[in-house]
C-alpha cells in the first residue's frame, strides 16, 4: 500500500496562500512560515503532518499528496478547512 509523508501550512485566504508560496520560492523555509502562519497544529513541528496511507486525509488533500512531485510545494489547496501549501516529502508505492 502507498505511504506518503507531507508537511504543510493552513491559512484562512487563498491570498495569503499565494503570498506564503511566494515567500518560500524566494527562499524562506517552509518550516518557518508554517511555525508563523499555519492554523494547524502541525505548524509547530513546522508543518509535519507524518506518514500517512490514502484515505486518512480529505480527499482534495489526498490527491495531490498521492499525485505530486515529491520536494515541490503544491497549492492554494481548497479544504473544508481553508487554503493549504503542501509538500510531500516522501512516498513509497
Amino acid at each position: 500500500m502507498s505511504r506518503a509523508s507531507a508537511r504543510h501550512i493552513l491559512v484562512k485566504t487563498e491570498e495569503q496562500c499565494n503570498n506564503l508560496k511566494t515567500e518560500i520560492e524566494n527562499g524562506v523555509e517552509f518550516a518557518d512560515l508554517a511555525e508563523q502562519h499555519s492554523l494547524c497544529p502541525s505548524g509547530k513541528q513546522g508543518g509535519e503532518l507524518g506518514e500517512f496511507g490514502p484515505g486518512q486525509m480529505v480527499k482534495e488533500f489526498d490527491t495531490v499528496v498521492f499525485s505530486a512531485p515529491i520536494g515541490e510545494v503544491q497549492g492554494p489547496v481548497e479544504t473544508q478547512f481553508g487554503f493549504h501549501l503542501l509538500e510531500v516529502t516522501k512516498r513509497s508505492d
